[in-house]
């Protein structure tokens, strides 16, 4: 029985010191017991990962400043895992070949840097010498406009 055990022991110091990913014996130990050989790193890319909140409720109400100017802004919470930098474009909308309020249209998002985990963004449209004298007066919600947002990953600093 000691011999047993002796020799026992004596495989599972030799597999201890066995050079990595190599074992050898002339009988594998009295029980299929499982023997580590090697170990193997798992490596990935991470990819760039952004989040708007809620987004489908976002929306920008221009009020008026002035007899021709109107603006107005909305709050936009990102989630990120990178530093972003943020653009805005503005496009009137056209309706039967005509743009709905003519004027001059601008946008603005503020900051413009976002770094991980993330952050609340004002996103802002303005429009100068707006021209209401071909939209009916009283209706509400007129769709004047749509604001793109854009982002562009930038480094960690």
């Amino acid at each position: 029985m000691k011999k047993e055990l002796f020799a026992v022991a004596l495989m599972v110091l030799a597999a201890a010191v066995a050079q990595g990913g190599e074992i050898k014996f002339h009988e594998w130990p009295c029980a299929p017991i499982p023997q580590e050989i090697a170990t193997i790193p798992v490596v990935m890319d991470v990819g760039y990962w952004i989040r708007i909140k809620d987004q489908d409720k976002l929306r920008i109400k221009l009020r008026q400043d002035s007899i021709r100017a109107y603006s107005g802004c909305t709050s936009m919470v990102v989630e990120t895992n990178s530093c972003l930098t943020f653009s805005c474009s503005i496009a009137k909308v056209i309706k039967d070949g005509t743009t709905v309020v003519p004027g001059t249209y601008s946008c603005s998002v503020s900051p413009a840097n976002v770094d991980a985990p993330g952050g609340t963004l004002s996103v802002c449209a303005k429009i100068t010498d707006a021209d209401l004298s071909k939209v009916p007066g009283g209706m509400k919600d007129v769709h004047v406009a749509n604001v793109t947002v854009r982002v562009v990953p930038r480094t960690w600093m």
